[in-house]
C-alpha cells in the first residue's frame, strides 16, 4: 500500500501533542510498516506530577535518617518505597 501520508504538525507543548494524537489516527501520518523495534531513548525523562501527602513528622524524620544513611535524597527513597509497595 503506497498511501500518501499527512505531515505531522508542530506542537507548542506536550499537552497539545497528546491531545492531537488522542483525536487523530496515527496511520494517516506514520507508515508503521517501516517502524523499527528495539529503539531506546536513553535521555527520555519520565513525566512527573507533584502531589501533597500528609505524613506524621516522626515518620518523615525516620525516612530522612534512613535516606541519609543510604546517601540518597529522602523523597527519592519515598518514591522507591511506594514503587516497591505496589509492585508486590
Amino acid at each position: 500500500m503506497n498511501k500518501k501520508l499527512k505531515p505531522i504538525p508542530g506542537f507548542k507543548s506536550e499537552a497539545e501533542e497528546r491531545e492531537f494524537w488522542q483525536t487523530h489516527d496515527s496511520t494517516e501520518y506514520i507508515d508503521w510498516s517501516k517502524a523499527k523495534r528495539g529503539v531506546s531513548f536513553p535521555n527520555l525523562k519520565l513525566t512527573t506530577k507533584p502531589i501533597t501527602i500528609r505524613l506524621p513528622a516522626g515518620l518523615i524524620d525516620r525516612v530522612k535518617i534512613k535516606a541519609h544513611k543510604m546517601d540518597v535524597p529522602y523523597q527519592s527513597l519515598i518514591k522507591q518505597f511506594i514503587f516497591e509497595g505496589i509492585a508486590k
